[in-house]
């Protein structure tokens, strides 16, 4: 099987494929011989305002180079606009085998802060627009016994991050989501994978690069351009990864990395059960030493991207 066409006669819906990783995406699984839908409505990195203009950019590309797309200009973060994405899939190419969730939005803000609207419009795109078009898709890949989600994660719900509270639950969530996807549809030969991207783009632009300690490191993040995430998710959607699900990645720079998932890490057992005066004075110390410090994504992935 050649690399360039490992999804020959699929039909992949990629959301938020009008820019950054989700239109690499998208153009990778078009050379790969994939028919795309591209699910865009062009808004601002904050969710404001709306474009058709990065949705056909995207579809003329894929058509520059012979592959074929279509366009939804639906919004994930509603039921009903999410079945008619699908629909739209099915409606221009005559079935769907690949989900890609990839849309979303940022709006940082101290925790403390942090205005409710701006969690619930986050929590509402990320999250709820994972289930919402992966629900809808899930009918379909239940009747053909066939079908691949690759959702995004971030390492700021797998690690932590300052100021996003309401983008690291999200992402978080969305692991829990595509674990329970890839339990309750093994069964019918679905799988669900999520993917950590590392990349440049318009969610990162925002990092500080006021000393020249800054500017080196964002000079060092800049290499890590959105394209290099691609290869990940059209391997994962593709039969070659038909034994994988369940797991989560991350693509940095030119490293592919397996993340680990939550497991017990070390236990403390007393027959006659526990007070909180025993937990202090002897579960506690037991457990110290084990207890994971208070990290964030940047302290965990602190070499540089190679």
């Amino acid at each position: 099987m050649q690399a360039e066409r490992m999804l020959d006669g699929k039909v992949a819906i990629v959301t938020g494929a009008g820019g950054g990783i989700g239109r690499e995406i998208a153009l990778a699984m078009a050379l790969a011989g994939a028919s795309v839908l591209i699910a865009d409505i062009g808004v601002s990195l904050t969710g404001a305002g709306g474009s058709g203009t990065p949705a056909e950019q995207t579809k003329q590309i894929i058509e520059q180079r012979g592959g074929a797309a279509a366009i939804c200009a639906e919004s994930v973060g509603e039921w009903h606009s999410a079945q008619r994405i699908v629909q739209a899939a099915l409606d221009a190419f005559g079935r769907i085998d690949i989900v890609v969730n990839n849309a979303g939005i940022l709006r940082d803000a101290i925790f403390h802060k942090m205005a409710p609207e701006d969690w619930l419009a986050v929590i509402n795109v990320h999250l709820n627009g994972s289930f919402f078009v992966s629900r809808a898709a899930a009918e379909h890949f239940r009747r053909q016994e066939s079908g691949a989600y690759v959702h995004m994660t971030s390492t700021s719900g797998l690690v932590g991050n300052f100021g996003q509270a309401n983008y690291s639950a999200a992402k978080l969530g969305i692991v829990a989501l595509s674990k329970s996807i890839a339990l309750d549809m093994q069964r019918y030969k679905v799988r669900s994978n999520c993917i950590a991207p590392f990349a440049w783009s318009r969610m990162t632009d925002s990092i500080p690069a006021a000393t020249p300690e800054q500017k080196a490191r964002v000079a060092k993040l800049r290499q890590m351009t959105p394209d290099k995430n691609a290869p990940l998710a059209v391997f994962l959607a593709s039969e070659a990864a038909r034994d994988v699900t369940g797991q989560v990645f991350a693509a940095r720079h030119n490293e592919i990395l397996l993340m680990s998932q939550s497991r017990p890490i070390r236990s403390v057992h007393r027959g006659e059960g526990w007070t909180p005066k025993l937990i202090a004075e002897h579960a506690y110390p037991a457990l110290r030493a084990s207890l994971p410090p208070l990290d964030r994504s940047p302290d965990v992935f602190s070499w540089d991207p190679v």
